[in-house]
This record gives C-alpha cells, sequence and structure tokens, in this order.
C-alpha cells in the first residue's frame, strides 16, 4: 500500500484494471486475481522490493562447495539474503525503484522454493492479494497530514520481519 501512495498513477492504474475486470459493485473473489495481470504483478514487485523475511531460514551445506570464490565447507550453516538479492544490480535495474511493469512477464517466489519453502506461502499470498485488491476497489486513498507522495518515509525496520520504521497514515474515502 506504501509503494502505491507514494506512486498515485500505479494506484490508479491498479484500481482501473480491478474496476474494468470486476467491477466496483461485486466482491472480489480468488478466482479474479487470475484476471488482473497488472495488479499481480504490484504484489510480486512489493515482496521484491519488500520482502516480509530479509533473511530465509538456515540452510545446511551437503557438500564441500565454492560460492562466489568462497569455500563453505561441509555442514557448514548458511544464510541468504533475500533483501540483498532483491536490490542486486547486476540482477534488477534500478533495483531500489518500485516498477510492477518489471513482472508483467516475470516468474517471481520470494519464500524461498524446495523443501525449505514457506509453507504459509499459497494461504498467505491468496489473502494479501484478495485484502489488497478489496482495499484498492472499495476506496480511494491518499496521504494523511498533508505529506506529499514524494516525501513519504519508506525506511524500513529490520528483524525477523521486514516492516516500515514509522507507521503508514493513509485517508479512505469510499470509492465512487
Amino acid at each position: 500500500m506504501a509503494e502505491l501512495l507514494r506512486r498515485p498513477e500505479l494506484m490508479k492504474k491498479a484500481r482501473e484494471e480491478i474496476k474494468s475486470v470486476i467491477g466496483l459493485e461485486r466482491e472480489i473473489e480468488e478466482s479474479d486475481i487470475s484476471k488482473l495481470p497488472f495488479f499481480q504483478a504490484v504484489l510480486k514487485e512489493t515482496l521484491r522490493l519488500h520482502p516480509p523475511a530479509p533473511l530465509l531460514l538456515p540452510h545446511k551445506v551437503d557438500v564441500r562447495t565454492e560460492i562466489n570464490g568462497y569455500l563453505v565447507p561441509k555442514n557448514s550453516q548458511v544464510l541468504v539474503n533475500v533483501w540483498a538479492i532483491s536490490r542486486d544490480e547486476r540482477v534488477w535495474e534500478n533495483p531500489n525503484c518500485f516498477v510492477p511493469e518489471r513482472f508483467m512477464h516475470f516468474e517471481f517466489i520470494p519464500f524461498g522454493s524446495g523443501r525449505r519453502i514457506c509453507p504459509g506461502l499459497s494461504f498467505g499470498v491468496r489473502m494479501v492479494q484478495l485484502m489488497l485488491a478489496s482495499l484498492i476497489q472499495s476506496f480511494e486513498w491518499s496521504l494523511a497530514d498533508g505529506i506529499l507522495p514524494e516525501n513519504l518515509d519508506l525506511k524500513e525496520k529490520f528483524g525477523i520481519t521486514l516492516s516500515l520504521a514509522s507507521p503508514l497514515k493513509a485517508s479512505a474515502t469510499p470509492a465512487r
């Protein structure tokens, strides 16, 4: 929501997509989400730029290996820094910019993979999709207290999970 409030033109684009595909009268259903490619791209870009957990669960190295010139002994414990990978200039063009369009034709899994994939991935993503889509559909949003979008503070507070350092203050008015 914070990134969309910072970029009102993207909020408008997501809202127009929801409005044209679903309308403003009926509730959004899980089956509707697949018909909203821009909205899905917004979610993927949000999870790339602001991963809920900056570090994946620890992994154990089964065999001695080398990664980028570093020797990693067998049985070592390694942590994957998702936050850093998501902002790596060798992987992402303009990695600190919120650009949902980069995910219009791109798959992205922000919760790990394989045996260690987040067990709540499917449920969590569905709930976030439905809640955010419903909020965008039902309300017109603006920043509270006269804050200008370009002045919105998106500094993050690091911990086991990642969150905004300052609370997001927004105003909602019923959609017309």
